[in-house]
């Protein structure tokens, strides 16, 4: 079956749903944004932070997920950059613990310095503790990092970088702060890889007759507060190519089979509790219902597949290749 969904995340009782089931404890983020309250794949209530066991959880899937067929245009880019005989800036937004960094860094060669955003010093601390040291070719990778609101993110604070990234951060946006960032890396001339963004849908099987109701609750939940949730991706796209970007789209979903049945289970929850949160009317039935797959999933009979996609914005080269 497919429904229009994707990820929130809590901590609770083994049937815990409702309002708190999906604000309680960890909220899904990939690289856990931490501005303004906010992170990852959908939007925490005011205040709260994101804790780390939940980006622990989830960085594997991630990892399989994010779309390795970006990574050639961008290291051509790379390699092709003005001063490129200097280590590479690259600018990670909303870090949390540094999974980007970790999957990243390795992956393309030469001296790297990592700028780390995050608004949680706690998380910041986490993310240079587990930083890579060494680039693909063995070149060594630092990290610096920096505390503050990237939704007011501009070129000048982007002046030297060579890349920026970010992970699970498009989705809980708002169209303003997207169109900010885009022209923020317009006026700096830098590449941005932005992996894992919602595209408003999942797979569920086997499905189950409440999968469509549970999932229009999920997705008018993801965009509450002006936050862009499943329109983030074409958003973006369409605001960095009016910035004269050349812009790439890859899927990356979350295949989450046996191998994820811990992930699976706190995505359950938290996507249910956020149904029930948007409508409260659900909480009734979210019962059985999170029962039933979360028995499926002890079982090891439930597969879900949680659609993103990956974007990477080239700006229009002053040098080199495109």
């Amino acid at each position: 079956m497919t429904t229009s969904a994707d990820m929130t995340a809590s901590a609770g009782g083994p049937l815990s749903v409702g309002p708190t089931a999906a604000t309680a404890g960890a909220s899904a983020a990939g690289a856990a944004l931490s501005m303004a309250g906010r992170g990852g794949d959908t939007p925490a209530p005011e205040g709260h932070q994101y804790a780390p066991q939940w980006l622990e959880l989830r960085e594997s899937a991630d990892v399989d997920a994010r779309a390795a067929e970006l990574l050639d245009p961008l290291r051509i880019r790379l390699a092709n950059l003005p001063g490129r005989a200097t280590a590479l800036t690259v600018h990670d937004l909303g870090c949390g613990t540094g999974s980007m960094g970790r999957w990243l860094a390795p992956r393309l060669d030469g001296a790297q310095r990592w700028v780390l955003h995050d608004q949680d010093p706690n998380l910041l601390r986490l993310a240079v503790a587990r930083a890579p040291r060494a680039a693909a070719d063995g070149s060594p990778v630092t990290v610096t990092t920096r505390r503050g609101d990237i939704g007011r993110l501009t070129a000048a604070d982007l002046a030297g970088a060579s890349l920026v990234t970010a992970s699970a951060l498009l989705d809980v946006l708002t169209r303003e702060e997207i169109e900010a960032l885009a022209a923020a890396c317009a006026g700096a001339g830098v590449p941005a890889l932005l992996t894992l963004s919602v595209v408003g849908r999942v797979d569920i099987a086997p499905a189950h007759p409440m999968d469509a109701e549970f999932a229009e609750a999920f997705n008018a939940h993801q965009r509450a507060s002006d936050l862009l949730g499943p329109e983030a991706i074409t958003v973006a796209c369409e605001a960095f190519a009016q910035q004269g970007a050349t812009v790439r789209v890859h899927p990356s979903p979350w295949q989450l089979d046996t191998r994820y049945t811990a992930l699976t289970e706190e995505w359950l929850r938290g996507w249910v509790g956020a149904a029930c949160e948007q409508r409260p009317e659900l909480t009734q039935r979210a019962e059985a219902y999170l029962r039933d797959r979360l028995a499926a999933g002890a079982a090891g009979d439930l597969r879900v597949v949680v659609h993103h996609s990956d974007l990477l914005a080239l700006p229009r080269p002053t040098g080199g290749v495109s």
